[in-house]
């Protein structure tokens, strides 16, 4: 993981790296534009590790994903370096919201290759799927996070 700080992203100020995994791509080693939300997923993760919030929401507010957006650019390939930047865009009242940012990462630089805005609401259970408020912590938690981060 890094920091987003010693990158010129704003308003992003998180940010992690990874590879494409061969399982990810076609028979032309691209990656198949079905599976550009696991890393939009792993760079999520990152992100709510970074935070210290619940990588699944805490009882009786899990995530649940209620959209998902993607924005293609460019293409990515097997074992292409890339860096994902991760942003806390909204806080409602039993959701939020990120942003991502996916850039390839080579000898000549970054290209920017998507962009994707989700929206997770919590739940009571996977078995009570009513929304609940975001809980404070929660909230306080994201919030204090994107405030240090930029």
């Amino acid at each position: 993981m890094s920091s987003a700080r010693d990158h010129d992203h704003p308003p992003f100020g998180f940010s992690t790296r990874m590879r494409v995994d061969f399982a990810d791509t076609d028979a032309g080693g691209i990656l198949y534009y079905g599976r550009f939300s696991h890393y939009v997923d792993r760079a999520v993760f990152d992100y709510r590790r970074a935070a210290g919030v619940p990588l699944l929401g805490e009882p009786g507010h899990l995530y649940v994903v209620r959209a998902m957006e993607m924005t293609y650019h460019a293409p990515l390939r097997f074992d292409d370096d890339l860096e994902a930047f991760v942003r806390t865009s909204r806080m409602g009242t039993t959701s939020h919201s990120f942003d991502v940012r996916i850039e390839r990462i080579d000898a000549d630089g970054a290209l920017h290759v998507a962009d994707a805005r989700g929206t997770v609401v919590g739940v009571s259970s996977y078995d009570d799927p009513r929304p609940t408020p975001v809980p404070p912590a929660l909230r306080a938690a994201l919030e204090g996070f994107e405030s240090r981060t930029h």
